[in-house]
């Protein structure tokens, strides 16, 4: 399957999760298939931990954002969260590698109700699904 880089919006460029300038960022890269399905890898540790071992849940939560609004850059609109519903089905552990996917369900623009997974070594540890609006 072949990814191509999603770019992020220039007014996006101090973004926490994704920026290369911000000092502070994840760094994620997100790519995206022909479908426009969106992925990026994330190393968790333990700087971001809330339990003892296990990844803080509002990380796991701007993990899933961050991803679903990238599957909007990737079709070259800005979008806002406006609502986010997340199911979080197994806690997620520090040091491990985690995948994330997003992908479009439906758009009225200017609303776009996109979903978003994260996986670890083929199991799903948490999903999401959001209404963004045009920015």
């Amino acid at each position: 399957m072949q990814l191509l880089h999603v770019k992020a919006a220039e007014s996006h460029f101090g973004c926490l999760l994704c920026s290369k300038s911000n000092p502070m960022s994840m760094h994620l890269d997100f790519y995206a298939d022909q479908a426009g399905t969106v992925y990026a890898e994330f190393q968790t540790n333990s700087y971001l931990q809330g339990y003892k071992g296990i990844l803080h849940g509002g990380v796991t939560c701007a993990l899933l954002d961050s991803a679903m609004t990238h599957c909007l850059f990737n079709l070259k609109i800005e979008g806002l969260t406006g609502e986010m519903k997340i199911k979080f089905v197994k806690p997620i552990p520090i040091n491990s590698k985690v995948i994330l996917k997003a992908m479009l369900e439906k758009q009225y623009d200017p609303l776009y109700i996109i979903k978003a997974d994260l996986y670890s070594e083929e199991i799903l540890y948490a999903s999401a699904s959001a209404k963004f609006i045009r920015k």
